[in-house]
Formats: structure tokens, C-alpha cells, sequence
């Protein structure tokens, strides 16, 4: 039997009103650390949420089947799909076998997997990064290059671990936004320097999906942003110009961007009071 996550009694609505900060939901990574099997999240990301966000971070175990999804979107009043070194795996888009040595977490993919298009259907405010973006489109029924920096005119978006973590995580190249998506209302130019550090790519997108952003490296062009607004979010999108006015879009755009994490609170704060 799935293991609820908490007793929904009453509307979550109602739940989330008597919390002070908004409730973050985080899957988990599942790693094997000696003989024993943990449950871990990078603390870049719980400090994203708490400190940037003002948010309350919770983990979320990556247990597949054993969670009970819906009891999450009872908990939670939003999720945040993080970064990870290992690889969705590739029968889940009909890919070929992954070269030996490929790291996968099995664990995570069958809890988020399942998890994102039961967020997207529910209106519950989704922020995925770097794997994350990877597990939404797949749960979309999309599919993945497993290794961009191999594909003819595809540029390699791998950092050099040997440069320092601010160099490594520092804006790398441009990208083109997609006039009058939200990336562009939200930066309010045509083109930004981003860092996108990563093997697996987009390949074909998800039912729903839509490109807001490409590569402009010379060799050529890579989906690097999505977005799927759920019915109800068109408020956000009005908000856009008003949280980017007067901020750097290249720091609003870089790393965990706080102008997208102050439109993913207020994702969240629509939903409850709309």
C-alpha cells in the first residue's frame, strides 16, 4: 500500500493557510552510501528554497510506488525538481541502452515521473531543474539525446570540474528566448548568457510542451527551456514584466533564478487564493 505523506482531512487549501511559509516538496535523490541506502538532496537546493523562496523545504523519499502521489498534492503547496549526476533511464522514452558506467536512480524516476503530470494536472506550482527538466518532458512522453556533447551539431554542455564551483556554475553561453514566451516576458530582451550543465538533452518534446528558449552556439541550436502553464496560471504571466522590472535579467537568469522562484511562490499564492 502507498504510505500517505499526511492525513488530508479538510482541503489543502485550508492546511496551507494555517502554515506561516508556504510548504516545498523536494524528491529525493537515492544513493547507496557504504552497505546502506539514503535519501539525499543537494543543499543548494534547500537553501534556494528557504532562503531565496521564503519557503518551508520538506524531502520527499524517492519510494516509487510506495508514495501515495495524491496524499503529495494534499501536503505540498508546490514542488521543485532538482539536479542530479545521474540519468533518467532510457526505457522510459523508448531510448537505446546507456554506455556502461551511466549513473541512474530507478528510485527517483518512478516516484517523479509519475508525480509531474498529476502536479501539472492539479495547478501545483512546478520549478524543474537540470534532471528535473529532463523528467518533465519524459513524463510528457517525450524523449532524450543521452549525450548532447555527441550529436553533430549539438554543443557540449559539460563543465570542466577542474575550474573552480563559481566558474563551473558562472553564465557559459547565450541563449535566444522565444518571443513572447515566458522566459522573454520575464527578461524582456531577446537574448541572455545562461549556464546549462548537462549530458542529457531534449530531444523531442513532450504532448504540451512548448520551446522558450534555444542555444545560440554557432554549431547549432538546443531546446534549453519549457514550459507548460497549467489552466489557472495565466495570472503569473501578467506578473512576469513587473517581477523583472529594474533586475539584471542575466541574474534573474542564472543558476537558481530568484525573479522565476518569486513567480513560482506566486504561482502558489494564486492558486490558493484564486
Amino acid at each position: 500500500m502507498p504510505v500517505p505523506f499526511c492525513d488530508p482531512v479538510g482541503s489543502r487549501q485550508v492546511s496551507s493557510l494555517a502554515r506561516s511559509k508556504p510548504l516545498i516538496g523536494i524528491p529525493a535523490d537515492r544513493r547507496v552510501l557504504g552497505p546502506h541506502p539514503y535519501h539525499c538532496v543537494g543543499e543548494k537546493y534547500i537553501d534556494a528554497i528557504a532562503n531565496a523562496a521564503r519557503c518551508s523545504p520538506a524531502l520527499i523519499p524517492a519510494s516509487g510506488d510506495q508514495i501515495d502521489v495524491d496524499s503529495v498534492l494534499e501536503c505540498f503547496d508546490g514542488v521543485l525538481l532538482t539536479g542530479s549526476y545521474s540519468n533518467v533511464q532510457p526505457h522510459y522514452y523508448s531510448g537505446p541502452p546507456s554506455d556502461p558506467g551511466t549513473l541512474h536512480d530507478p528510485h527517483r524516476d518512478a516516484t517523479t515521473l509519475a508525480m509531474v503530470p498529476k502536479l501539472v494536472a492539479g495547478g501545483i506550482p512546478l520549478l524543474a531543474i537540470c534532471r528535473g527538466f529532463q523528467e518533465v518532458n519524459v513524463a510528457f512522453g517525450g524523449t532524450l539525446w543521452q549525450k548532447v556533447q555527441d550529436v553533430p551539431g549539438l554543443r557540449d554542455h559539460r563543465e570542466d570540474k577542474e575550474d573552480p564551483l563559481e566558474r563551473q556554475y558562472g553564465p557559459a553561453h547565450e541563449v535566444e528566448l522565444v518571443d513572447g514566451g515566458v522566459l522573454h516576458r520575464l527578461a524582456g530582451r531577446n537574448v541572455v548568457r545562461v549556464n546549462s550543465l548537462h549530458e542529457q538533452g531534449a530531444r523531442e518534446l513532450g504532448a504540451g510542451l512548448e520551446v522558450e528558449a534555444r542555444s545560440l552556439a554557432a554549431e547549432g541550436r538546443h531546446a534549453d527551456a519549457l514550459a507548460a502553464l497549467p489552466p489557472g496560471f495565466r495570472t503569473e504571466a501578467s506578473l512576469l514584466r513587473e517581477l523583472a522590472r529594474d533586475r539584471p535579467p542575466e541574474r534573474a537568469l542564472s543558476a537558481v533564478p530568484r525573479n522565476l522562484l518569486r513567480l513560482y511562490v506566486s504561482a502558489y499564492q494564486s492558486r490558493l487564493f484564486n
